[in-house]
């Protein structure tokens, strides 16, 4: 169905980048699901990443285009995210930005019919946060959205990282905000145990600087006939070493 086929711009060809067998229209029949795209020559970046499903039983093709359609490692799963027994599309592929950025989809293809079930723009742009440093090592994670708030203790942080920040007692030299990064990681997790898989999405908390990384936001999301809706919210922190005496 695809070729490698040399041009004179140095690209190639649409290529097979990802595939999977699954049942995806609902008529018990295994489709084959293909992301493909166009190789950059000396390069791992793809452009023109495009969703292919060739219909188990009748072998028709059909071209779903995405609105992000270039990056890194574009990768396929299947499984069922709406609990109606058929398998959906999730599509994952890297920005290849230094936050580590993800774009993400999730497609139905019930009855031939492409349908777009979570998009990682919307889902970027569905929780407000803020995030600021206060008195005695101590930040604020807030989701304005939501109403709710974590508090981060910051105080095992590197010597030097808290004096460029803090005076000798502990209160700020100046005010700072960090943020909240964009979608870094989505995963299928089937919490339930019910063959219906959930969403647990994990977002970076920064403080002065994309780098500087203080946590992560995770969200857990579940369908509900409609879209993805939050059930539960928390903040991982990062660990530090310590030294274990016996």
């Amino acid at each position: 169905m695809f070729q490698h086929i040399h041009n004179n711009l140095n690209y190639l060809a649409p290529i097979i980048l990802s595939s999977a067998i699954g049942d995806v229209n609902g008529d018990r029949v295994p489709d084959k699901v293909y992301l493909t795209g166009v190789k950059t020559m000396d390069s791992l970046f793809i452009q023109k990443i495009t969703l292919v499903i060739q219909d188990g039983q009748t072998g028709i093709v059909n071209y779903v285009p995405l609105k992000s359609d270039s990056g890194y490692n574009p990768t396929l799963f299947l499984g069922d995210f709406t609990g109606n027994k058929v398998d959906d599309i999730f599509i994952s592929i890297a920005s290849g930005g230094s936050g580590g950025i993800m774009y993400y989809y999730i497609y139905s293809y019930l009855h031939n019919k492409p349908n777009l079930l979570f998009d990682y723009n919307i889902f970027n742009d569905l929780y407000k946060y803020k995030v600021t440093y206060e008195n005695y090592y101590k930040i604020r994670v807030t989701n304005t959205t939501l109403g709710t708030e974590f508090i981060i203790d910051i105080s095992n942080r590197d010597k030097s990282y808290l004096e460029e920040i803090y005076d000798p007692s502990g209160k700020l030299k100046a005010p700072i905000e960090g943020f909240v990064s964009p979608l870094s990681g989505l995963y299928p997790v089937d919490y339930d145990s019910d063959r219906v898989y959930e969403l647990l999405a994990y977002q970076r908390i920064s403080g002065q600087y994309a780098a500087d990384a203080l946590g992560y936001v995770q969200t857990i999301m579940k369908w509900n006939h409609l879209h993805f809706t939050l059930v539960d919210q928390f903040v991982a922190i990062l660990g530090n070493k310590v030294t274990v005496i016996y």
